[in-house]
């Protein structure tokens, strides 16, 4: 059920100063035809008062019962029987009252179509006008909803996403920390440590979909640290921050995945060092990050291509932005590149 327009403060200011001012008319124009100042008063507050009542009564029907188009006709024979009635019954009162003025009966009786035909056309002005302000009120409530339902359903599905990379750094990383345990404990205690800081951190960041640059490459020290305990010296790393791009803003928990995958294929194929690149640009308003690591062409194959990982990634951008044109992936001869494009629309 939708609001009546009388709950807003506006409309019931309009509402009553027109009918005021037709009152006034009214009485203004019998008065000047030479009607005397009572007849002219009590024609008028009678008629319009009746007619007022018409007005009432049909904009609170439309409040909880809204006609399809086809009901739309019969709405308006509602509108003019209700014409019909408010003239006749306010020419009996008036007639009553003012029964032994002959002119101003036969006044009455010659007026009675103009009366009707005014009352009609009134009467199915404010039904349009209420049929129209009800169907704006409904489409509104729709669209509310409708943008509620889908926040949600993104959000849900932003959540998912974020869930579904985490097992797989958790089981790995337990793997690494039980084959720890029996030759260097004091790694495998140090590692346990970082992982609970790691997960600590993304337990709070997931409930902000936005954070720092800086506070993003932070979390992502973490997860690095950990990899460098798996790894040792065969994991390096290089971050390139140009000024002012630490404080831009960029969606939670983004860079891990990334990083991950280019650990996946920069070091589980090769024996040697692996040099992850991290570098942050601004370009057009938009905060670029470029994640490249090296990979062996011979034995990565297939495997070079956008994984898990870089779809979720790409997944929540298009969430988030509605384009799918904001992470790029291409090689130059051993390297594969991601280029990530984060809109910052404030600058």
């Amino acid at each position: 059920m939708s609001a009546s327009p009388f709950t807003h403060k506006k409309f019931r200011l309009v509402f009553i100063s027109c009918w005021l001012v037709i009152i006034l008319q009214h009485f203004l124009l019998l008065y000047f035809y030479d009607f005397s100042w009572d007849i002219a008063l009590t024609d008028s507050l009678t008629f319009n008062g009746l007619l007022l009542m018409c007005t009432l009564l049909i904009v609170t029907t439309i409040r909880y019962y809204l006609p399809d188009t086809k009901q739309y006709f019969n709405f308006f024979i509602l509108c003019f029987v209700l014409s019909i009635c408010s003239v006749l019954l306010a020419k009996w009162l008036v007639g009553l009252i003012f029964s032994s003025d002959k002119i101003y009966l036969a006044f009455l009786q010659s007026s009675f179509a103009i009366r009707l035909s005014i009352a009609f056309l009134f009467l199915g002005c404010v039904s349009l006008i209420s049929i129209i302000w009800r169907k704006h009120q409904d489409q509104n409530e729709t669209e509310a909803r409708n943008a509620d339902a889908e926040r949600l359903a993104k959000e849900a599905e932003l959540f998912k996403l974020r869930q579904q990379l985490q097992p797989h750094f958790l089981f790995n990383s337990l793997n690494s920390i039980n084959a720890l345990i029996g030759t260097q404990p004091t790694e495998a205690r140090n590692m346990v440590q970082k992982l609970s800081e790691f997960l600590r951190g993304t337990i709070k960041k997931d409930e902000t979909q936005w954070v720092t640059l800086g506070e993003e490459l932070q979390h992502l020290q973490l997860y690095l640290d950990i990899e460098s305990i798996r790894f040792g010296n065969r994991l390096q790393t290089v971050i390139e921050t140009s000024e002012g791009t630490t404080a831009l803003k960029i969606p939670a928990l983004l860079l891990q995945p990334i990083v991950e995958n280019a650990i996946k294929f920069g070091l589980y194929d090769t024996l040697g060092e692996t040099t992850i690149r991290i570098k942050t640009i601004v370009e057009n308003n938009h905060l670029v990050i470029t994640i490249s690591n090296p990979f062996d062409v011979a034995s990565s194959g297939t495997k070079t291509g956008v994984g898990f990982g870089l779809k979720s990634i790409e997944r929540r951008l298009y969430l988030l932005f509605a384009r799918t044109n904001l992470l790029i992936t291409h090689t130059e001869e051993n390297i594969f590149i991601v280029v990530l494009k984060i809109p910052q629309t404030f600058l």
